[in-house]
């Protein structure tokens, strides 16, 4: 578990572009199952997402079509949360950082830590943005 004060500015950095922070299972399995889209972020202290995640989540939002909801869980932290999230992102294993794209409660997108670390923000948004332009 990490400390409030160091993950403050991590969790910041999503909130002020939109994403509600969901520290429950039940919330996390209430906003999921909404009707239309929803993008979920598992945050994470690591390097690659505040180099890459974040930004490449928050560059994603300048496209036209995007999903009706943002949410994050911060792995380390929102345990009950994040497990929630990471069990209806099933078949793929748990990482952080990692994305969701979930329409009408189904899964219809993934990225992976694997798929973000080492690339650039610009190319995680774009990634992003194709999945939004084709279920958003």
């Amino acid at each position: 578990m990490y400390p409030a004060e160091l993950v403050k500015p991590m969790r910041e950095d999503l909130a002020s572009a939109g994403f509600e922070e969901l520290y429950t299972a039940d919330a996390v399995k209430s906003a999921i199952n909404q009707d239309g889209t929803i993008l979920v972020v598992v945050n994470s202290v690591c390097g690659c997402a505040a180099a890459n995640a974040r930004p490449g989540a928050k560059i994603s939002l300048q496209n036209a079509k995007k999903p009706n909801n943002l949410v994050t869980v911060f792995a380390g932290v929102d345990t009950e949360a994040v497990d929630m999230a990471r069990s209806m992102m099933l078949p793929f294993p748990p990482s952080s950082p990692s994305m969701a794209l979930f329409k009408d409660g189904e899964l219809v997108h993934m990225i992976e830590r694997h798929h973000i670390e080492g690339r650039p923000a610009e190319m995680i948004a774009e990634n992003l943005m194709e999945a939004y332009n084709e279920f958003c």
